[in-house]
């Protein structure tokens, strides 16, 4: 399974829209290790209105752990068959370790609210 994180120097960007690159885990949710790591350039424009959810659905994404993102974002990705946990900071592996631990609830933060932990 892949795992998809908006980010900036291996931290979760907080701007989905504007983030550098994302970071791709191929993760194995029965050891609950990460087995791969690959980088996916950001398009122009990158957000609700680009095709990057199109993108990573195409690679087999189907987890956007993320900081926050606007409700039109969240509905193109989960369009694309991408479930989308929000509320997301920190380092982009410890995120996605704690995500395949089932420490991770998405916040519901719609652009509003910035430099939190997930829930647990």
């Amino acid at each position: 399974m892949k795992i998809a994180l908006p980010s900036r120097q291996n931290l979760i960007d907080n701007h989905f829209g504007h983030c550098e690159y994302f970071t791709v885990f191929t993760v194995d949710t029965g050891s609950k290790n990460i087995v791969a790591e690959e980088t996916v350039a950001s398009p122009v424009g990158c957000g609700c209105k680009s095709n990057i959810a199109q993108t990573l659905s195409e690679i087999g994404v189907k987890v956007m752990l993320a900081g926050n993102m606007g409700d039109g974002a969240v509905r193109v990705l989960n369009d694309s068959g991408i479930e989308v946990l929000r509320g997301c900071s920190g380092d982009v592996k410890a995120v996605a370790l704690k995500w395949l631990e089932g420490a991770l609830e998405d916040s519901g933060d719609s652009c509003h609210e910035h430099g939190h932990e997930c829930s647990h």
